[in-house]
């Protein structure tokens, strides 16, 4: 009876779970902006939200195996301090920079007032300055799997072999710059407010860390609606064709229309990362993408090999009638 209890309690905290830390997320947000140290505050609650997480991973773990160590727990703190503190280092692990750039550039900026719906109520501003924000994330994620030059990059994030909450924010600093710029110029130009801004950077760092969480959570409908981690399971896959899906970061909204969607009635793959390698230190991983020795290191190609150059290399691709022929984890796989 006890063990039925308990088997029954675990899957209502499955279902509750993912839905409950994203709305605590969002009520300590709007908490934060409603002080006189907004980023202060949202960082004291995003890192209250990465150790309800923490906890849980240890609680309820999808995958055992992600529990074990892997020498990259300094690393991905590091990359996340670096790409996604900003001028915050001290203050918190992050996720908050689009949020103190907006705080500082979207005052600057004048745009026609009349390219902005102002007078909708601030729920709808926000749910279109999302689907806006969305597109340009969508575009500089899927270019950069499909582009050598971005990959070079972005390569970094798919390298881990273990997701969980303290690798979300394992982006090189180019990766998290050219997103940034893609997501958030659209709105500077459109004239959103400044709380458009806010809620989107703060919905963005919640879905983040719930996507890469190791809790075995249960999304069911949310999956066609959110990037949940079930979704991006799938897109830290090493076969093409599960891995270079799923771009979406918060809404999978443009992964449907643009045909990358993919979520098959399996479970997603445990075996993940790169069949490259990216180097052992902090620095050494922020410096690899930039000398051609790394590059081929990242691209697990070996010194000599007749197509080092990136026009050899995107000459070489293979093509297929999916999606994402010719990307660079395809390139990989074909090593």
């Amino acid at each position: 009876m006890q063990t039925k209890a308990k088997s029954q309690f675990y899957r209502l905290a499955s279902w509750l779970l993912w839905p409950g830390l994203f709305a605590a997320g969002l009520v300590g947000a709007g908490f934060a902006f409603h002080t006189a140290m907004p980023l202060l505050w949202f960082n004291v609650v995003y890192l209250s939200i990465v150790a309800a997480i923490a906890i849980c991973e240890r609680l309820m773990p999808y995958e055992q195996q992600w529990l074990q160590r892997d020498g990259e727990t300094f690393n991905d703190v590091a990359h996340t301090l670096l790409s996604k503190g900003g001028v915050q280092l001290a203050a918190a692990l992050g996720a908050s920079a689009p949020i103190a750039v907006a705080t500082i550039a979207q005052p600057a900026i004048n745009a026609p007032a009349w390219l902005w719906p102002v007078g909708w109520p601030l729920a709808a501003q926000v749910v279109i300055g999302l689907i806006i924000a969305e597109l340009g994330l969508y575009i500089a994620h899927r270019a950069a799997h499909e582009k050598l030059a971005l990959w070079r990059f972005h390569a970094l994030h798919h390298s881990v072999e273990r997701l969980w909450v303290v690798n979300t924010g394992r982006f090189h600093l180019v990766d998290s710059l050219f997103k940034i710029a893609l997501s958030q110029i659209p709105l500077y130009l459109l004239g959103a407010p400044l709380e458009v801004f806010l809620w989107v950077g703060a919905v963005t760092a919640f879905i983040g860390l719930l996507t890469h969480c190791n809790i075995d959570v249960r999304t069911g409908a949310l999956d066609f609606v959110f990037s949940t981690p079930q979704l991006h399971r799938w897109h830290h896959s090493r076969v093409l064709a599960e891995g270079n899906t799923n771009y979406g970061e918060n809404l999978v909204l443009w992964d449907q229309v643009f045909g990358t969607y993919f979520n098959p009635d399996r479970r997603p793959p445990v075996d993940i990362g790169i069949s490259g390698r990216v180097a052992d230190s902090f620095v050494g991983q922020f410096l690899q993408p930039f000398s051609k020795r790394g590059f081929r290191q990242i691209l697990g190609r070996k010194a000599g090999h007749p197509n080092l150059g990136i026009a050899g290399l995107e000459g070489s691709e293979s093509r297929s009638d999916d999606h994402t022929s010719g990307s660079i984890v395809e390139m990989q796989n074909i090593q």
